[in-house]
């Protein structure tokens, strides 16, 4: 399993448009990928729980992968977080 901490850094937070993105971008892989947020876990590969974490501007996430390219799949998920989510 690998780990990293990040901030959602779109103003307008995580919203329906780039939760959508982010799971079809997880989508090819075959790893879990979590992202935890107010002690809670949610499945990044599920827009539904993406868009019920309700993460907000400024929000500090951690996003966990395991599986056989969780470091692949960790670093798209980084990369579009700090990227500020596709918009």
């Amino acid at each position: 399993m690998v780990t990293q901490k990040t901030k959602i850094v779109n103003e307008q937070g995580m919203h329906m448009r780039p939760a959508s993105l982010m799971t079809q971008k997880l989508a090819k892989y075959a790893s879990t990928v979590n992202i935890v947020y107010n002690g809670k876990s949610f499945n990044a590969k599920s827009v539904m729980m993406l868009m019920s974490a309700c993460m907000k501007y400024g929000s500090e996430v951690e996003v966990k992968a395991d599986g056989p390219d969780e470091n692949e799949a960790l670093k798209e998920v980084v990369d579009f977080i700090d990227s500020g989510l596709g918009d």
